[in-house]
């Protein structure tokens, strides 16, 4: 009854949500301490400044090395991004927005107001400040690097996750709350057929060295309940092991790989017998469905 309410109501779902996301930042964390420290990763031809925000979020300035244009993932907080667009010295002349909840797209508005003639790019017309829509398979540029929509709808109906390739090497994919390192988003407005299109159909087949750049850091938790799921998992226990003395030092998870994602994650793993003899289901989007609810109500 409350979806078919929320879905007549844009506007009421909208406030909604960002009422729950707005309570879900608030922790311990926001009061000096950063969940993470920033990180910078270089490609050749392609920088990313991997920049946390709010008590688990994940900002991402990607600079194109060849002509200095920049474009930021999901600026939920706008100091932040304009901070970091000053050290870099860089043109920031995009936002690209994974989807329409207030800790990813909160920011655009109030960002727009800081840079002038900002392009804000996203798949659903909930999102704030938007400039241009886009759907799967759109294309468009950041400096001399390529950008590709990739429509993965379930989390939200309008979820973009935004695959960067151009002369560097390895590509990227930014997939804010549709794949998380270890895990992924929650079902809010779809499907387990819808995820598994989107994990398996669609980001499972991007090159298996493409850096996977996610909207949260969840890694930790995601993987203990992947050693729930396959205990004798032993890429799991590893990653584990690595992960730890990251979180001891503050230094982000991310980017993981989807090669990393295919040994690791449950969720990218309903083909395997193990994750199926687990949940008791032949059937992959019936595995997908089950570990869903499982991870829903799981505590470590």
């Amino acid at each position: 009854m409350l979806n078919a309410i929320l879905r007549t109501s844009p506007w009421l779902e909208n406030t909604l949500t960002s009422l729950y996301f707005k309570a879900k930042s608030i922790s311990t964390n926001n009061f000096g301490t950063p969940h993470r420290i920033s990180a910078i990763i270089t490609q050749p031809n392609m920088k990313v400044q991997i920049l946390p925000a709010l008590q688990d979020n994940y900002m991402y300035l990607i600079i194109d090395e060849a002509t200095q244009e920049a474009a930021i993932v999901d600026p939920v907080d706008p100091e932040g991004v304009v901070a970091a667009v000053q050290q870099n010295n860089v043109n920031l002349t995009k936002v690209l927005t994974t989807h329409h909840h207030w800790d990813h797209a909160g920011g655009n508005a109030k960002l727009c107001q800081k840079f002038n003639n900002l392009q804000v790019y996203g798949g659903d017309v909930r999102i704030k400040a938007l400039t241009h829509t886009v759907k799967h398979n759109d294309c468009f540029n950041i400096g001399e690097l390529k950008v590709q929509c990739l429509a993965t709808p379930c989390h939200t109906t309008g979820h973009i996750c935004y695959y960067i390739t151009g002369d560097q090497d390895p590509p990227a994919v930014f997939t804010g709350d549709t794949l998380f390192a270890g895990g992924c988003g929650r079902f809010f407005e779809g499907t387990a057929e819808q995820m598994y299109q989107a994990l398996i159909k669609i980001l499972g087949s991007l090159p298996n060295e493409t850096k996977v750049y996610c909207g949260h850091e969840y890694t930790e938790s995601n993987l203990r309940f992947g050693q729930y799921i396959e205990p004798e998992n032993e890429a799991i226990r590893h990653k584990i092991e690595s992960v730890r003395m990251q979180r001891e030092k503050y230094c982000p998870t991310v980017p993981s790989t989807i090669q990393d994602e295919k040994l690791t994650n449950p969720f990218m793993r309903v083909h395997e017998q193990s994750v199926m003899d687990h949940t008791k289901q032949k059937d992959p989007i019936q595995t997908m469905a089950f570990l869903r609810q499982e991870k829903d109500n799981f505590k470590a």
